[in-house]
């Protein structure tokens, strides 16, 4: 059913919202999130909506996710989907498979600006902007039928390329082209929102306003989020945040807070529906709809009788009808408790409720990150500017050294400054760049520092924190050879190794489905939490990413120039190195292998 159809027939009967998920890097995580999904139908959403990776990263998986919550589940279900640095005829394939699999809603984004000045990259020319995406599927008669949401920036667009009324122009030009309803990105500041859901309809706009919702689930991820989004964040709410920041518990039940608080005041100006950014987590999405009073309500019904010709309708049901109602009641009943200590999962809704960064667990739906409206993280020139433009490995070397001496805020693999918790090794990071072992994650070994600890604290207050130091690089393939030669004869069963290159191969002793937690906490009244597991899946998945990043920022430069034929020779004959020592109470322990012994590394 079109969404806007849905919104007309909700009408006043209160507060209507929908939930928005990314498709996650593994197969086991996208499992995972199926049923997560599952149960979170359970919630009685209005429609769920499915992101899309820049340049149609993640195509398949997002047109899988989307088929799967239409078609298996019912659920009339927003495909997210971007325009520009698309290959001709990938928007029409994209539209055509959403069309099959009976997805009857889209969102039109623009992604990455358009990089039409590189005559090299084979882009599909007819799309500069999101108005663009919309006015053609409107006029296409085979896709005319698709309802089409818009994305709106109360906070403004993260590029500042224009004003405000030049954004509220760009809006205009979206609905005058088609645009059915509109999505906003996420916010903090109601009556800043409220004014601008004013100014909208004052350019004649008067398509439905849904307003994007993130619960705050950690205090790293709201700064990554609010600063990927460019989001006006309130003096207030940072006064809240920061005294608790080091407390994730209190972090997440602030979020929780905040988010009934906002929602209340959006129905006091009327609004009347809102739009979740979940981050593919549950817990907190169903507190907020708890404190709200919505997430009770849904009906129960009677016995039908099961058969071929269901008459009268209101007490029969044909036995697909029934085969599928009972898949989806029972993924989204309620899950028998066990006790701590039992299994590896306590709750289905919870058990990754902590912190998933690039090793978090990969079976977790959570794994991985969203950029939301479909942006890389190579599109700012500014960041690429940084950069320079390499035409040397020494040229390399410097930028990754540069920034180790915060000289430059970025690199490709790294999106924000060094972090505290690395200035902690920071003496062995650097010689390992020196060398040309270029390190694009890393952390301490720690033993037992409480929860609350300013630099690697996390988790609820009361907890202690353990961490095992490991480090990552590349490097050419024969220093792989003496890395493995190194572990065989002096890592003694304390390092483990995995190395992989863009071709495909891999090298490792963690046996066939080992699991390395370097991540871990103890708190009161609580299983063990493991934060942080590195292993196959998750090292592949981190790997394919990073060669393809060495892809990406080759791709802005002309083919045949020293940058491009640098980069990318780097891509093919470079491998990612990941490195463990499982001595987290020596926290000199991979250090001293890697420097030191009869054979020094380095």
């Amino acid at each position: 059913m079109k969404f806007v159809d849905k919104i007309a027939q909700h009408g006043k009967r209160g507060l209507f919202y929908t939930f928005e998920f990314f498709p996650p890097k593994t197969d086991q995580g996208f499992e995972n999130l199926v049923a997560r999904i599952a149960r979170m139908i359970g919630l009685n959403p209005l429609a769920i909506s499915v992101t899309w990776g820049a340049g149609g990263t993640t195509k398949e998986r997002s047109l899988d996710l989307a088929g799967l919550t239409q078609l298996e589940y019912g659920v009339d279900t927003i495909l997210h989907l971007t325009c520009t640095n698309m290959e001709q005829g990938t928007v029409d394939a994209a539209l055509r498979e959403a069309k099959e699999r009976g997805i009857e809603n889209i969102l039109a984004l623009r992604g990455d600006p358009p990089r039409g000045e590189e005559h090299w990259i084979p882009t599909d020319s007819r799309f500069q902007h999101g108005s663009d995406l919309v006015r053609y599927i409107k006029s296409t008669p085979e896709f005319a039928h698709f309802c089409v949401g818009v994305a709106a920036y109360p906070d403004g667009h993260p590029d500042r390329d224009t004003d405000e009324d030049g954004e509220l122009e760009f809006l205009k030009k979206k609905v005058d082209a088609g645009a059915d309803f509109i999505i906003t990105q996420l916010f903090y500041d109601v009556d800043n929102f409220l004014q601008w859901v004013q100014k909208v309809r004052a350019k004649g706009i008067t398509v439905p306003i849904i307003p994007g919702i993130m619960p705050i689930q950690t205090y790293a991820s709201f700064l990554r989020m609010t600063k990927l989004c460019a989001t006006r964040v309130p003096p207030n709410l940072m006064s809240d945040l920061v005294p608790i920041r080091h407390d994730d518990q209190k972090v997440k039940d602030y979020g929780v807070k905040l988010a009934d608080d906002m929602i209340r005041k959006l129905q006091r100006g009327g609004i009347g529906g809102v739009h979740f950014c979940t981050l593919n987590l549950e817990k907190s999405v169903t507190r907020v709809l708890e404190s709200l009073g919505l997430a009770g309500n849904i009906p129960t019904l009677a016995n039908k009788l099961i058969a071929d010709m269901p008459s009268p309708p209101e007490r029969t049901v044909t036995p697909h009808t029934a085969a599928d109602r009972a898949a989806k009641e029972l993924a989204s009943a309620p899950q028998p408790e066990l006790d701590a200590g039992k299994g590896e999962i306590n709750s289905a809704a919870d058990w990754d409720d902590f912190p998933n960064g690039r090793f978090g667990d990969f079976k977790s739906p959570a794994y991985g990150e969203t950029d939301r409206w479909g942006s890389s993280a190579l599109q700012s020139k500014a960041q690429l500017s940084q950069w320079g433009n390499p035409q040397t490995i020494e040229d390399l070397t410097n930028m990754f050294l540069r920034h180790l001496h915060s000289k430059i805020s970025t690199t490709p693999f790294s999106p924000t400054p060094l972090s505290p918790e690395s200035l902690m090794i920071f003496p062995h990071l650097e010689k390992l760049t020196r060398r040309g072992w270029w390190t694009v994650g890393s952390q301490p070994a720690i033993n037992g520092l409480p929860s609350t600890d300013e630099v690697v604290g996390w988790g609820p207050k009361g907890g202690y924190v353990y961490q095992k130091c490991f480090v990552e690089f590349f490097v050419e393939q024969k220093d792989v050879e003496r890395i493995v030669k190194k572990v065989e004869e002096e890592g003694g069963g304390w390092v483990n190794y995995f190395a992989g290159n863009v071709k495909g191969e891999l090298l490792t002793n963690v046996p066939e489905g080992g699991r390395n937690a370097v991540t871990w906490g103890v708190f009161p009244g609580q299983e063990i939490a493991q934060t942080t597991i590195i292993e196959k899946e998750s090292f592949l998945s981190w790997k394919d990413e990073a060669f393809s990043i060495w892809s990406e920022w080759a791709s802005f430069y002309r083919p045949g120039s020293q940058e491009r034929t640098l980069l990318e020779g780097v891509r093919d004959q470079r491998w990612l190195v990941s490195l463990v020592h499982h001595d987290y109470m020596d926290a000199s322990a991979l250090w001293t292998f890697l420097f030191k012994g009869a054979n020094p590394l380095v």
